[in-house]
């Protein structure tokens, strides 16, 4: 069997001849012996992960990456198979895909105890390691990899390389920021393509069918990886994709979750569990109020799809409101703290307010804050305290 799947590790090889590098691969530390990349369906793991076997120094003879859905190892215990490849000299074992192996954690535990194995395995962004019968999350060191953000998107449309930069620097020096970068391009000739198609890698392997692989990865996402996770059954699948379409045809602050329950057809404590399995699979971000208490069932005060090319996916009809915060969002998301604000549409580290708009949005719901900016679509370069939407794309 370890020939088997070594052939077809070496047969994959050639199709991951993938140049550019992503934001991700500066943030991992590949010292580590067990390293875990999560992250939604579609969104670059495998890549990713196929990079790193290309780069790291270990013989080609001594590395091995499978991928934990195939057949051919479903009947097999994976530890058994990890110590096989060690006994033969293996140092290197990719898992791709490792929440579809049933006790994942069990074997991903003793091959870290028993064996003198690097491994890295990818997964679900839902996927969760806290168990008290393995607790490996003391072992695993986890990374969580996002979609595109619109510098990266810039970058690999043009060519041309853009230097990203915290939310600190973003607001203190955004002039000096879009600047830069407008010598180079102009930014807005790109951001609407961005927003409709370019969160997600495979944008740039084919435009036409875009759309097509998206609604394919999300349907795996709701049909297969949340399910295996979180025990939902069959029969509920159907409402949890009548749930993303309701909330994309809903404006994020203007969702009423009684209604919303009555329409997907589940009480209201499925529905809160339902969100948050949704959100953990990366198919939507919730802003909650900063209160103390169980996070699943505190009331979310907005809910948007993760980003804005689900939106474009999911409706026929887009609220461009909706489309500039989902976007903000998505950009903030997993790297900064977000709130929602009793006045304002955003909270960033409980520091930094934003309210955001078009080009002739001002500062009337958001004066006399300190750390008050508005963010405004449609404008090249800001002043003083108004920054332009395109420019949080600029933060990974």
């Amino acid at each position: 069997m370890l020939e088997i799947l070594r052939e077809r590790f070496l047969s994959l090889l050639p199709r991951f001849d993938i140049k550019y590098k992503r934001y991700f691969f500066e943030q991992v530390d590949f010292k580590d012996k067990l390293i875990g990349i999560l992250g939604a369906r579609g969104i670059g793991k495998t890549t990713f992960l196929f990079q790193f076997l290309k780069e790291n120094n270990v013989d080609l003879s001594k590395k091995l990456y499978i991928s934990a859905d195939s057949i051919e190892i479903s009947n097999i215990s994976l530890f058994d198979l990890a110590k096989e490849f060690s006994m033969k000299g293996g140092e290197v074992l990719v898992l791709d895909e490792i929440h579809k192996y049933p006790e994942f954690q069990r074997h991903l535990k003793q091959i870290y105890d028993f064996l003198d194995l690097k491994v890295l395995f990818s997964g679900s962004s839902a996927l969760r390691l806290e168990n008290a019968k393995t607790d490996l999350s003391r072992r695993a060191v986890l990374y969580r990899l996002k979609g595109l953000s619109f510098r990266e998107y810039l970058e690999l449309k043009t060519g041309l390389n853009f230097s990203s930069c915290s939310i600190s620097e973003l607001v203190n020096n955004h002039m000096e920021i879009a600047y830069d970068v407008m010598n180079h391009i102009k930014p807005l000739e790109y951001f609407s393509e961005y927003l409709k198609k370019g969160f997600y890698p495979f944008y740039f392997e084919n435009p036409q069918t875009y759309y097509n692989k998206l609604e394919e990865a999300i349907n795996i996402v709701i049909e297969s990886d949340l399910p295996i996770l979180f025990k939902i059954e069959p029969k509920n699948i159907i409402k949890l994709k009548k749930l993303v379409k309701l909330i994309c045809m809903s404006e994020p602050y203007e969702l009423n979750l009684t209604k919303l329950a009555q329409k997907a057809g589940l009480n209201r404590n499925t529905l809160y569990h339902y969100i948050d399995y949704l959100d953990k699979g990366n198919l939507l971000n919730i802003l909650k109020p900063a209160v103390k208490g169980d996070a699943i069932f505190t009331k979310p005060e907005k809910i948007f799809l993760n980003n804005t090319n689900l939106n474009f996916c999911y409706c026929e009809n887009q609220k461009t409101g909706t489309i500039r915060e989902t976007f903000v969002v998505s950009q903030l998301r997993n790297f900064y703290h977000l709130s929602y604000p009793k006045k304002g549409d955003l909270l960033i580290d409980g520091k930094y307010l934003i309210e955001i708009g078009g080009k002739n949005k001002n500062f009337n719901q958001i004066k006399d804050t300190e750390n008050g900016y508005v963010v405004a679509d449609d404008i090249e370069i800001g002043s003083g305290n108004k920054i332009p939407l395109w420019l949080f794309g600029f933060l990974y």
